[in-house]
This record gives C-alpha cells, sequence and structure tokens, in this order.
C-alpha cells in the first residue's frame, strides 16, 4: 500500500468529528498488555456506541487497515490519530470574548492533550484589557487581527455578545484565520474557505433535557 497516496486523501468532515473521541477513548485503556497489544473495531465500536462498519472506515482514513483476526496496534493507532490532529505538532488559537465562558475556556487544561493552546485573548472592554488571566494576556479586540497576523495562527474562538460576533468574525478573517470555533448562537457569514464549529450550549442541553423526559 502507498501510504503516502493515503496521508495525502482527503478525510470527512464527519470522520474529523469523531476522531478525538477515537483517541480519547485509546489513551484512557489500562496499559495492562503493554506497548504491542492490539484491539479490534469491534471493540471500539462497542464501548463507544458506533457501528463497527463506521470505525473500520474512519480508522482506514488515517492508518493501515486492522489484519483480520488481530486488529489495530494500539500504540500505532494512537500515533495515527495524534498525527491525524496535529496533536503533536501544536496548533494556536485566539479567543474573542474575556467574559465568563472566555475565562473557562482560558483555564481549561484539557485542550493541551490535543496539542492545542490558546495564545491569547481579546475583549473590546477597557477593564479587561491587560489582564492576565490563566497566563493568557487579555488585549484590546482592535489587536485582534494584527496579532493573529503577526503569530501565524489561524485557528479563532468566538465567545462574545451576540451583537458582536460577526465584526469579530470579520476581524478574524482579515488577519488570517481559516478555521473558527463559535460559542455564539447566530450564524456566520462566512468566505467558502472558511470553516465555521458551531457550539451551542443552551441546544446541547436542551437535548439532554429532552432525553431525561422521555426515560
Amino acid at each position: 500500500m502507498n501510504m503516502d497516496a493515503k496521508k495525502q486523501a482527503p478525510v470527512s468532515r464527519a470522520t474529523l468529528g469523531r476522531l478525538p473521541d477515537y483517541l480519547n477513548y485509546l489513551r484512557s485503556l489500562p496499559e495492562e498488555q503493554g506497548p504491542c497489544e492490539n484491539i479490534s473495531a469491534a471493540s471500539i465500536a462497542k464501548d463507544l456506541c458506533l457501528g463497527e462498519v463506521q470505525v473500520r472506515k474512519d480508522l482506514s482514513a488515517i492508518s493501515a487497515p486492522g489484519r483480520p483476526r488481530i486488529g489495530f496496534n494500539r500504540r500505532e493507532l494512537i500515533n495515527s490519530l495524534e498525527a491525524a490532529l496535529c496533536t503533536t505538532s501544536g496548533s494556536r488559537a485566539a479567543l474573542a470574548g474575556a467574559g465568563k465562558l472566555g475565562a473557562a475556556l482560558l483555564g481549561f487544561d484539557g485542550f493541551s492533550a490535543y496539542g492545542l493552546e490558546i495564545a491569547a485573548a481579546f475583549d473590546n472592554d477597557p477593564a479587561k484589557q491587560n489582564l492576565q488571566i490563566s497566563g493568557k494576556t487579555v488585549y484590546s479586540s482592535e489587536e485582534l487581527a494584527p496579532y493573529v497576523r503577526k503569530q501565524n495562527i489561524h485557528i479563532g474562538i468566538i465567545a462574545v455578545p451576540k451583537d458582536q460576533a460577526q465584526s469579530v468574525c470579520d476581524q478574524m478573517i482579515e488577519g488570517g484565520i481559516t478555521a473558527i470555533w463559535n460559542f455564539v448562537p447566530v450564524s456566520l457569514e462566512v468566505p467558502e474557505n472558511i470553516i465555521v464549529r458551531q457550539e451551542n450550549l443552551a441546544l446541547s442541553l436542551a437535548h439532554l433535557s429532552s432525553h431525561v423526559r422521555a426515560e
């Protein structure tokens, strides 16, 4: 098999969305059997409540296919997932909004496990500017575009009031941001080459509430 060709093959957004779950699951398994431990797609599918065919398809997109009756080498599969998610090379993000949600994101230490770091925060409130939150500096919103351009940052996180979301999005794109994680419940207008991941906390809670009521 030509592994170089496989590395260049595009991975669907749906598959990319499941890769962190696979990585987190494999990392959480006990090391009792050592680094040569093998794991089957069936086992992964069962523990993650996914279809076995889906698991095989997802993992074959980022690694060599599992061997019949043997499965995947766990350490090699973790390495492939880390490479696909760029957790070893590291990615930096800029956060717009240093309110309660923004401060919580700045203080969350789980990003580092996936090679991610929030480099700095930006806010238009003078009372927040120049503060240090969890070791990160809060700058004026006016510095957002120049900062991300100078620092070569391509990931933006939006946690501002609704009426500021689009203008902040425009500033990020102006500075070179190509991927946006949006926590504001508004639809952003972006060019086709910009990826937006919408995180609607209220909707997620509503789904959980609906599930509880249905029990």
